[in-house]
This record gives C-alpha cells, sequence and structure tokens, in this order.
C-alpha cells in the first residue's frame, strides 16, 4: 500500500467525509448498473446522517483511509456483527469504498484486513461482505480469500437487485497472508 495512506479507526468527525465518498464512489462505479435518477439524488448528508446513526449500534465501527499529503479522507470500512442471526459469531462488512483516483493502491486490501484485525480480537473469526452482483470489483473479495456463499435480493431506490455474500471463515488466514505467512 501506498505508504502516503494511513489506515485509522474511525471519528465522529469523519463521517461528512464518510457520506462524501460514499456518494462519489457510488456514483462512478453503480453509474448504468443502478437507477441513474437515484443516484443523482443520494446526498452525502443522507449518507453521514446514516453512519453516524450506525456509529451509535453495539459493536459497529470504521476504519478509514487518509491521505496524509492532503489529509483528506479517501476510504473507508463500515463494519459490525452480522445483520443476521448466526450460531456463532460473524462480522459483517456493511461498506468498503475508496475513491475512483485511490483505487488500485491497495487502500481496500488494507481496510478489510484492519477490520478483520479487529473482528479476531473480538473473538469473531467469520466475516461476510454483501456485494451487488453487478458490482464490477467482486473480485477484489476473492483476491483476499473470500468465496461466495450466498444469494439474495436488496431494495435500493425503489428496484431489487441481487446480491452475493461474500465470506471468509478463518480471519486468521486473511491475516496471516497479511503478514506474509501463508
Amino acid at each position: 500500500m501506498d505508504a502516503g495512506i494511513e489506515i485509522r479507526k474511525g471519528r465522529t468527525a469523519d463521517v461528512f467525509a464518510i457520506g462524501r465518498v460514499l456518494v462519489e464512489t457510488w456514483r462512478a462505479t453503480f453509474r448504468g448498473l443502478l437507477d441513474d435518477g437515484f443516484l443523482d439524488r443520494m446526498s452525502p448528508a443522507e449518507q453521514a446522517l446514516r453512519h453516524m446513526e450506525r456509529r451509535n449500534s453495539l459493536g459497529v465501527g470504521h476504519f478509514v483511509a487518509i491521505d496524509r499529503r492532503t489529509g483528506e479522507l479517501v476510504g473507508f470500512a463500515n463494519f459490525g456483527p452480522a445483520r443476521y442471526a448466526t450460531p456463532t459469531p460473524v462480522g459483517e462488512i456493511y461498506a468498503l469504498y475508496v475513491l475512483p483516483a485511490y483505487q488500485g493502491l491497495g487502500i481496500g486490501e488494507a481496510l478489510v484486513r484492519a477490520v478483520a484485525r479487529w473482528m479476531v480480537e473480538g473473538g469473531t473469526v467469520t466475516l461476510l461482505a454483501w456485494v451487488l452482483s453487478t458490482n464490477p470489483n467482486r473480485a477484489f473479495y476473492e483476491r483476499l480469500g473470500a468465496a461466495p456463499v450466498e444469494t439474495g435480493f436488496v431494495g435500493i431506490g425503489g428496484h431489487r437487485y441481487e446480491q452475493v455474500a461474500y465470506a471468509w471463515r478463518d480471519l486468521h488466514l486473511l491475516i496471516a497472508r497479511d503478514a506474509g505467512a501463508v
């Protein structure tokens, strides 16, 4: 990863930048794949409010990527307990976005690994991420060792879209890969 990028735990003051990154990334990634009117109506302020509300939920957090040269927040991961009941503790990445100009630099991978370490420290070794089936970046999860385990549908802007759940069954392996052990 670029040495000019810092990964740190998110703060309440980061939510407005998180809202901006989410909207910019969705518009760049999903234009033509989701309803364009919905994308045009997305508001960074509304997204910031959603993430502020999430921060108040038990076990939910953010990691953020900061460009040290500019101080700009350029990516984030929002995570916490899986939204669906599971027999054992399972974590979930609710949102993972990196501004288009910063993609391909290892920032998304660094964010996922930060979440994995945090989950393992809390006693969770399985992690899910739901991804739109049309997302052109789906292979990212597979490159990091996640496998598709389930499909479902999500409502976005009044439309239904297929999604795929990717899972890392043993986060120790993901962390070991980070350390160069695997």
